[in-house]
């Protein structure tokens, strides 16, 4: 089952001004081999649940943990200041409220899809108004789909914002292959020229998204850039031609 694909041919959308690479994701997927391709199987809806005993083994190492001593000098100068990691770990273990930050973070449509024989996982937040543009975010390395949990709701509610409805997005954030509930032990290895292939196999044909734009920072600029570009004649997960529009990045404080 494909989610609806959003059209961007409404001449509102053609008025507005662009902000990022927009591709044309079909023509990426349609070369891409079987290894890499969706299983077919429609997203299932996920709730993160992490099981009491990981919390409990994780405030045992950190009850556990070694300190060095404190390097002599103008502290910070070789590193971490000593005393700070420890109020740090101190907050970690006494203070920090997993389970509340948990059912924040489920109030996020998220889902799980097979692609490339890999268990992906997705926010997948739809766009106020009558036509909101796809738009896939990429996170960075070390890191996970956590870095946009502020950013999603202005981009998919302005108006709640200060925004203008007309200027929404339906937001897609996947955790990269490999990384947070997007890993399993043993799982296959992926490249750029893969995950971006991956990446387009989501939007365009498990969400029915032909278009979107596409949005990184640290490694997931790569693959941003990756989806944008493509790769070179000769790699047949990524056919040359795919249109892409690069142009002016508009940046805003989230708070």
């Amino acid at each position: 089952m494909k989610h609806p694909a959003i059209s961007t041919e409404d001449p509102s959308y053609r008025k507005r001004t662009p902000v990022l690479p927009v591709v044309g994701a079909k023509t990426m997927t349609l070369g891409a081999p079987a290894s890499l391709s969706w299983d077919g199987a429609a997203p299932r809806p996920f709730q993160i649940a992490v099981e009491d005993s990981v919390l409990d083994d994780l405030k045992r190492r950190l009850r556990a943990a070694r300190w060095p001593d404190q390097i002599p000098g103008e502290p910070w100068r070789y590193g971490t200041n000593l005393e700070y990691l420890k109020a740090l770990c101190a907050y970690w273990h006494d203070s920090y409220d997993w389970r509340k930050n948990e059912a924040e973070l489920n109030r996020f449509k998220q889902y799980k899809v097979v692609i490339g024989g890999t268990e992906i996982h997705f926010i997948h937040e739809p766009g106020e108004g009558l036509n909101p543009r796809p738009l896939l975010l990429s996170h960075g390395w070390p890191g996970s789909f956590y870095e946009y949990h502020k950013l999603i709701p202005r981009l998919t509610r302005p108006s709640a914002h200060g925004g203008d409805p007309a200027d929404a997005f339906t937001v897609v954030v996947p955790s990269l292959p490999g990384y947070g509930f997007s890993f399993t032990p043993g799982q296959r290895r992926f490249g750029i020229n893969e995950i971006s292939t991956i990446c387009a196999a989501l939007m365009a044909d498990v969400l029915g998204y032909p278009r979107f734009s596409a949005h990184g920072h640290d490694w997931g600029a790569f693959i941003a850039s990756r989806l944008g570009y493509g790769v070179a004649a000769g790699h047949s997960h990524h056919p040359a031609g795919h249109t892409a529009r690069t142009l002016r990045i508009a940046t805003a404080h989230c708070g």
